[in-house]
């Protein structure tokens, strides 16, 4: 089971790559195409190294930064959204485990009552 995740894995990963570098051959082409270049086109993928040895990701034109993932997480743990099958699935979960540990209870009682 391992071994087939860390393969899907592996799998998406190289079609992922495979499709930002082929988003990227696509840019490069439609630059040729008009022959000059525009900077209002951006890049697919573009990592921009500074001076200070910080290093700048943007995806399709869209700068990426740590504050910005930050400020998403904090987002979403405002919004505290309500997910009735999220809900469900902790009350089917907890349900299982007291029904489990009952029957784990049972037979270790049983099992003792025996060697005793």
């Amino acid at each position: 089971m391992i071994k087939f995740m860390f393969k899907c894995l592996v799998l998406c990963s190289v079609l992922l790559f495979g499709v930002l570098i082929g988003m990227q051959q696509a840019n490069q082409g439609i630059i040729k195409m008009k022959g000059y270049h525009d900077p209002d086109l951006k890049s697919a993928f573009q990592v921009d190294g500074e001076h200070g040895g910080d290093l700048q990701a943007s995806i399709l034109g869209n700068e990426v930064t740590s504050q910005d993932l930050q400020a998403k997480q904090a987002q979403l743990e405002q919004i505290e959204a309500f997910n009735i099958f999220t809900q469900i699935g902790k009350q089917f979960a907890s349900l299982i485990s007291g029904v489990v540990t009952v029957i784990l209870d049972t037979i270790s009682n049983a099992i003792n009552t025996i060697v005793d």
